[in-house]
């Protein structure tokens, strides 16, 4: 029970760490990669829904995938920390004002609040869904490297961004990617090969 409580708590904690990010971000007007990313950018169409609620929409049809091939601790964790994000994200664009006062500041320290908060949702057998089951998914399938598929899904989201803000935003857009990897590519767990998702030591030794 005590390690059930952790594991939750830590995903918690995680998920305000990405939502400040993700918010500090929005407020600069910029983007950020991922199913995030889809969700700025889907604000930008519809801006009479909320980022959260937005967010949590583009997530739902990835859950089937995800229980298929993740395994169910790793969905329903996914799952909670989707929803978390989502509420958490309302609550800071509803209560607190993240305003910087240059966008690359924003794009730096926000990029760096959701690298650090996907690495702790990383050690917890967790995601933010979206983009990372996709590229589970195609790399069991059709061996398509996972890493690959997230790296050409950013930069379509980058190029996506070109129809809806200015090439300087979408360069310092570019920043906070680079600062999300950077934190996931220095303090993620060695033994893990995907950018944003522990597999399910189950799954993998079904799959062997």
């Amino acid at each position: 029970m005590k390690e059930h409580a952790t594991h939750w708590l830590s995903i918690l904690e995680a998920c305000l760490l990405v939502a400040l990010g993700v918010q500090m971000i929005n407020a600069a007007g910029l983007l950020v990669g991922g199913t995030a990313g889809l969700g700025l950018i889907a604000q930008q169409m519809l801006p009479n829904l909320s980022f959260g609620q937005l967010f949590f929409v583009i997530n739902l049809p990835f859950y089937a995938v995800a229980i298929r091939y993740m395994g169910t601790t790793f969905t329903l964790r996914t799952f909670g920390a989707v929803t978390l994000l989502s509420l958490l994200s309302d609550l800071i664009e509803n209560t607190i004002s993240l305003q910087l006062a240059h966008p690359l500041i924003a794009s730096i320290l926000g990029g760096l609040l959701i690298g650090f908060g996907l690495t702790i949702l990383i050690r917890h057998n967790a995601s933010i869904g979206g983009i990372t089951i996709m590229a589970v998914f195609l790399e069991r399938r059709m061996n398509i490297n996972a890493a690959k598929t997230t790296l050409c899904t950013d930069v379509s989201i980058l190029l996506l961004g070109l129809a809806f803000f200015d090439l300087m935003t979408v360069g310092y857009s570019l920043v906070a990617f680079v600062a999300v990897s950077s934190v996931l590519g220095r303090y993620r767990q060695p033994k893990v090969v995907l950018p944003a998702v522990v597999l399910n030591p189950n799954v993998v030794a079904a799959k062997g």
